[in-house]
């Protein structure tokens, strides 16, 4: 109800965003492109709660027993697995879409704490690579800053086939944000808007997927792990599949994963839940006798805190990954700068006009002024504090289910509060023995 006018009811379905959205695309005559991710209330890991122990099983001590967070990846076929001390990862996120700064930042905060860090579309920088203990390169469908010599440089190779926010979908980079420096590493024109590929153009299917992770071997001596990571839709046959094709780890991002720019369109309505994608990945590794043992699962979109993290591994997954939180950890939507978010029509928390390249806070922009305001050193550690933060509070609830390793978080440490959530994560509704589409 409005108080001006108390007679007035709001439409459900035509509520005031959606009225903008179509007066918007009347007036413009094109689809809104905008960074973030899914808006909308998904099912996601608030509607699950542990199952502390108690009498029937105890707890660990907190100060006096040890919980481990280590986690070896790529051990199936690579010669040098990837190893890391906690069980979160920064997803891959290109320069181009991200400031220099921005980029060296992940690197210095994720080496901080022993983990890894991924370079997205567009290439490795030497910011990066330079203050990243543990790289993962990735390969992607566009080939932007495809380089071989830097393949080489690589802990780790990420044969992207899907992303979260846009699974089907191709990438893009509107000419704004393409620099000096990115056309040259990307070979396209200054200023001019960049769409990148949707899939590979070198094959049509998984056998095809196999002849590639073949020649990435090839070309790293086997040395180090193949990544395949995939939006997450299909993701019992994608990840079948992938591990058929040779794939030492999996890498499942769900709807609720972020992007640089891309259709909104997309990002609301296209891909399935991080929640159900973690269960579907996991129980096709147990099938296939790998879950935990010979292929590892990563999984990311939407992980914010500890509890999301332990709620994923309790799922299978062994690892997760993040991007959006990533970045505001940098210092995205800070609320000092609030006069600077109003000036662009947003406000600290509301902004996500990434793809627009006047971000105040220095991270999603290539204007040399903005990016100059991030302190890579200062980014970088406030990154690692928060990471230390999701490692702290992953291993306080692995303890309260007694736990010594956060990898024997298992589904039956869950229930769920919602029939859906209990539906797609698969245990019970808590205070009932009912999962649904289960049985009875």
């Amino acid at each position: 109800m409005s108080q001006d006018h108390p007679d007035l009811r709001e439409s459900y379905l035509f509520d005031r965003p959606t009225i903008r959205d179509i007066q918007r695309a009347a007036e413009k005559g094109i689809y809104h492109i905008r960074g973030g991710g899914a808006k909308r209330r998904l099912p996601h890991f608030d509607d699950l709660v542990f199952l502390g122990a108690s009498v029937s099983r105890y707890p660990l001590e907190g100060y006096r027993e040890s919980c481990g967070t280590d986690v070896t990846l790529g051990a199936r076929h690579a010669q040098k697995p990837l190893k890391i001390d906690i069980p979160i990862t920064i997803a891959g996120m290109s320069f181009g879409s991200l400031s220099a700064n921005a980029k060296e930042a992940l690197g210095r905060g994720a080496s901080e704490v022993g983990t890894s860090t991924t370079t997205g579309d567009g290439g490795m920088t030497q910011e990066e690579r330079g203050h990243s203990t543990k790289l993962v390169y990735q390969y992607l469908p566009s080939r932007y800053g495809m380089n071989p010599d830097d393949l080489r440089k690589a802990d780790a190779i990420e044969v992207v086939i899907g992303q979260g926010a846009k699974p089907g979908g191709g990438g893009m980079l509107l000419g704004q944000k393409i620099s000096d420096r990115v056309a040259e590493m990307r070979d396209l024109p200054k200023n001019i808007d960049q769409r990148s590929a949707c899939r590979h153009p070198d094959w049509t299917g998984p056998d095809d997927l196999e002849i590639k992770i073949r020649e990435l071997r090839e070309i790293t001596d086997w040395q180090v792990p193949i990544y395949v990571k995939v939006g997450a839709t299909r993701t019992y046959y994608d990840t079948m599949l992938a591990v058929k094709s040779g794939a030492d780890v999996i890498v499942v991002d769900g709807m609720q994963g972020g992007t640089g720019a891309t259709q909104d369109c997309f990002i609301e309505h296209v891909g399935i839940p991080t929640l159900p994608a973690v269960r579907m990945a996991a129980e096709a590794l147990q099938e296939l006798g790998m879950h935990r043992t010979g292929v590892q699962l990563i999984v990311s979109g939407g992980i914010r805190c500890g509890a999301d993290v332990a709620k994923a591994i309790a799922l299978g997954a062994d690892a997760v990954s993040i991007g959006t939180a990533a970045l505001i950890a940098l210092g995205d939507n800070r609320p000092d700068l609030a006069e600077e978010y109003a000036k662009l029509g947003s406000a600290p928390g509301f902004y996500d006009d990434w793809q627009a390249g006047r971000d105040p806070a220095g991270i999603t922009t290539q204007d040399p002024d903005l990016s100059s305001r991030l302190d890579p050193i200062k980014a970088g550690h406030r990154l690692a504090n928060y990471l230390r933060v999701l490692t702290l509070e992953a291993q306080t609830l692995a303890r309260a289910c007694g736990k010594s390793h956060v990898h024997n978080l298992e589904p039956e440490d869950l229930n769920a509060l919602t029939i859906e959530a209990a539906a797609m994560a698969k245990v019970p509704l808590a205070g009932t023995n009912w999962i649904p589409g289960q049985g009875f």
